[in-house]
């Protein structure tokens, strides 16, 4: 396939995307996830160019799309309107959407928003339909005071440090190898593909991670209202009530048993760092207890399910990014769901 980087202006920005396959397959759209671009897809495209027809684009704040400062106030309607305005910029009506990580919040808020045109929808390691931090149990409750352990202030200072210099050096204290290494177990030869895609976050207070507001209060940090953390903090983003559509497209949703971002007990998560000792100060899980993330998924799609809706869950063995980690196992997967839901 032709790996050269394309780009078309829509009403909204300026996006970068990658395409592969053929007019006249089926259209599979694939969003990527924070910290990360379209080039994560690239082997993936590879593969399928025979199968499907492809676009890959980059969400705002990452890979070469026009960066422009997301609003947390709407959650992730941002990049759910960018995305419905590149659609239409590209000609497509209808297509199946893949959403993974971040990009799996952005697809369940694009399918509440425009059900018509979504056929499949598949849900690589998701964000939880509550956001990222912030919540406990199983139906998304907010810790108190309100956005509190979520939001921009949230990331550790090393990581965007990373970022801020372009760290990829070899050695073994290199923060953006270390944080490539321990969220995917990716084969060798795509690690500087990967870093790449890592690398072209966007920072600021309007981009990655996005303000915050210090308090007294242990994690001494509170959402803020810009930038793509807070659009992922739950007093703004809440995508439960995708159980709720009347319009219910087949899900597939693939994810890994060594997930540690995503999971109940996320290495991303500030609470659950406290109760592991890593964050002092932390008052203890009765007060601050950990976010369920793969719990609160569940019982969202379970209520997909029992609303009437279709809901395939495929479990690999693999860490953040089962497409990556398990290319042929997501492979058969994939195709599996669509011959069952032609």
């Amino acid at each position: 396939m032709n790996h050269e980087t394309q780009f078309i202006k829509t009403d909204r920005l300026t996006v970068a995307y990658h395409r592969a396959g053929r007019p006249g397959l089926p259209r599979l759209l694939l969003l990527h996830g924070d910290c990360s671009s379209s080039l994560f897809y690239l082997p993936l495209m590879a593969r399928l160019e025979e199968e499907f027809d492809m676009v890959a684009p980059d969400l705002r704040c990452f890979g070469e799309t026009e960066p422009l400062p997301i609003d947390a106030r709407r959650g992730l309607r941002d990049y759910a309107d960018d995305l419905e305005s590149f659609v239409r910029a590209i000609g497509w009506d209808d297509f199946n959407l893949a959403g993974w990580s971040m990009g799996g919040g952005v697809s369940m808020q694009y399918v509440m928003d425009h059900p018509e045109r979504v056929e499949r929808l598949i849900l690589i390691a998701p964000l939880s339909p509550y956001g990222f931090g912030g919540t406990y149990g199983v139906d998304g409750k907010l810790l108190q005071p309100e956005g509190i352990a979520c939001g921009g202030g949230t990331v550790t200072p090393a990581l965007i440090h990373a970022l801020q210099v372009g760290d990829r050096g070899f050695a073994a204290l290199s923060i953006s190898r270390t944080y490539v290494r321990q969220t995917y177990l990716i084969p060798p030869d795509r690690m500087e593909l990967f870093i790449d895609g890592f690398l072209s976050t966007k920072l600021g207070e309007g981009r990655y991670p996005g303000d915050y507001t210090p308090t007294l209060l242990w994690p001494f940090t509170m959402a803020g209202t810009r930038g793509v953390n807070n659009a992922m903090a739950p007093m703004y983003c809440n995508l439960s009530g995708i159980a709720d559509m009347k319009e219910k497209p087949p899900i597939l949703w693939v994810r890994g048993d060594q997930d540690v971002v995503i999971c109940d007990g996320s290495i991303c998560d500030v609470c659950h760092l406290g109760r592991m000792g890593m964050s002092p100060g932390y008052p203890g899980e009765a007060f601050y207890p950990p976010q369920p993330m793969l719990s609160q998924t569940r019982a969202v799609l379970d209520r997909y399910r029992n609303n009437g809706g279709v809901v395939d869950e495929v479990v690999m063995h693999s860490g953040h990014g089962p497409f990556i980690d398990d290319e042929d196992g997501f492979v058969k997967a994939l195709r599996a769901f669509f011959e069952k839901r032609r």
